[in-house]
């Protein structure tokens, strides 16, 4: 396999490469027996939306052959005022304690979107994203948290491999089940994957 480089997204070709990766993922695009074998994308963002997130926080990619081929999107609570779809989430957060605390007191970092490319899943690409994205942001927030559609079992399954624990459940106004999961730094069960 090509060498692949993870690192902070910073120029807008590899905005635009997220974006493509975005599309070829997103549930629209794909076979009901490719949303369950997997996996999928809920969420599209513009070009100006992904910089501006970028610009608070930037995103976490893995590249190979001068392509992004994995993406960890990466946002803030500035969030929410830019992404309406996202408010049951946000509103979830300040219904939820967390080792006593709710969890909107925390400094918390989103996983906006996970993203591996066909041809570079179970290879290990996901779990050198996070290893990047627990150097980028341990320091910086308190932990990473994130919610996924319960009916993505592949994604599911991925996170809590690399250490995510479940702690809340809900459901949209649009009926979807979702699972809001934590990781905290120093729980990260990432093994050291081939580079």
């Amino acid at each position: 396999m090509d060498d692949i480089l993870y690192k902070a997204c910073t120029s807008k070709m590899e905005m635009l490469n997220i974006l493509e990766l975005q599309r070829e993922n997103h549930f629209a695009s794909l076979s009901a027996e490719n949303i369950a074998s997997e996996g999928f994308l809920t969420c599209t963002h513009s070009l100006e939306l992904i910089r501006e997130l970028n610009n608070i926080a930037p995103h976490i990619i893995a590249v190979c052959n001068n392509k992004v081929i994995a993406y960890l999107l990466t946002m803030t609570k500035v969030a929410e005022s830019k992404m309406p779809l996202l408010i049951p989430m946000f509103n979830e957060f300040r219904t939820i304690v967390f080792k006593g605390k709710m969890i909107s007191e925390y400094n918390y970092l989103i996983v906006g979107q996970v993203c591996v490319g066909k041809g570079f899943r179970g290879q290990g690409v996901l779990e050198n994203c996070y290893q990047s994205y627990e150097s980028f942001y341990k320091d910086k927030f308190d932990f990473a948290i994130t919610e996924i559609a319960n009916g993505n079992k592949r994604s599911i399954n991925a996170h809590k491999r690399i250490g995510f624990v479940e702690v809340n459940r809900y459901f949209s106004p649009e009926g979807e089940e979702w699972s809001v999961v934590i990781l905290e730094w120093s729980n990260m069960g990432i093994k050291k994957a081939r580079k």
